[in-house]
């Protein structure tokens, strides 16, 4: 990492002790289904059905609950291109519409739920339910999972998605693009995104997120800047949405499987046992070529293992699996600023 970077986060990570983490969150989602086929009668179970597919648009997409009622999810819903496009709800503000990657697991979810004959007549007036009756239904299924009721709102539930993306290694902008905030200026020191990359990168990270299929805890999401080809092995340098680079070496077979070139987006992943942490206060001199300085926010100690979750600036948390034996030599404790590093040869690229 090149010194005197100025990695300062765009907007800060909304508190995450205020509002349900995944686990919650998920118990919550399992609630409404349970909810929903728990009446015998038919006109019941298409009305909860509906209050539902509410949940779960701002559940997945961070919408607010006015953007998702006045929805036309026959109209504004993109199976093909598995995107929700949201207009400025509010009255004497002229449209501007925002359109949001969703997963293709929920994309088809949703699908079949409109296709369903008996749903598409029981939606009348599409989405447009009076919001003070789907504040109520949040409420109770919150209860009914024990939560505090203000923890169900849909408010609430959009920021438990905001911390959620956040936690996850969202890139910051993605996560500004996807809740409708205005985003900032993108150019950093390595490489400008463009609203359409970021989209990519949003779905990249949906379809991950609903069927993971790596053990890898770090990943990165970035866009190739070089490529050094040499007789056997290739240099890949990629900068990150947050202005950082993450440098890996990869065979030319590879290189040339993958089809990788400059100005590509990709993910990088590196496991968390070959982070490795450092406390001091200027960049180590050393062989790792990655560099990142952050501050420690999680330590779970176990009796052979610590993990460590290190967050640097832009939001990004990178986890160290340390020895147990070595983690007493280090000392490290919450809100210790620590240098995590790895070396290149830890980096594996996936190209989607």
């Amino acid at each position: 990492m090149p010194k005197g970077m100025n990695h300062g986060r765009i907007v800060s990570a909304p508190d995450e002790a205020q509002c349900l983490d995944t686990v919650q969150i998920n118990r919550l989602e399992k609630s409404f289904r349970e909810w929903v086929e728990g009446s015998a009668r038919r006109d019941v179970r298409l009305s909860r059905r509906r209050i539902l597919l509410i949940f779960l648009l701002i559940r997945y997409t961070g919408a607010k609950l006015n953007e998702v009622l006045a929805l036309d999810p026959f109209y504004d819903i993109n199976h093909d291109q598995q995107s929700v496009l949201f207009r400025n709800a509010d009255s004497g503000i002229e449209p501007n519409p925002r359109q949001v990657q969703i997963s293709e697991a929920l994309s088809r979810e949703i699908e079949s739920t409109l296709a369903d004959p008996a749903f598409r007549d029981s939606l009348g007036h599409l989405l447009d339910v009076d919001p003070g009756f789907v504040r109520r239904k949040f409420y109770e299924r919150a209860m009914a999972c024990g939560f505090s009721k203000h923890l169900g709102g849909p408010e609430m539930i959009r920021k438990a998605r905001a911390v959620e993306l956040m936690k996850s290694n969202m890139p910051l902008p993605a996560v500004q693009m996807l809740l409708g905030h205005s985003t900032p200026n993108l150019t950093t020191a390595f490489v400008s995104f463009s609203e359409d990359e970021i989209r990519r990168v949003t779905k990249l990270f949906m379809d991950r997120e609903s069927s993971r299929k790596t053990s890898a805890r770090n990943s990165f999401f970035g866009k190739i800047q070089v490529i050094k080809q040499g007789d056997i092995q290739a240099w890949v340098e990629l900068a990150t949405i947050g202005g950082y680079k993450v440098t890996t070496m990869i065979t030319n077979d590879s290189l040339e499987q993958l089809g990788l070139k400059e100005g590509e987006l990709i993910t990088a992943e590196v496991k968390a046992p070959w982070v490795i942490l450092q406390k001091m206060a200027e960049e180590p001199e050393c062989s790792a070529e990655n560099r990142f300085n952050g501050v420690i926010v999680r330590i779970n100690k176990g009796k052979v293992n610590s993990e460590y979750v290190v967050r640097i600036s832009d939001g990004t948390e990178l986890c160290s699996i340390v020895s147990t034996e070595g983690s007493r030599h280090l000392g490290l404790k919450d809100g210790d600023k620590v240098w995590a590093l790895f070396n290149c040869f830890s980096v594996v690229l996936h190209a989607e």
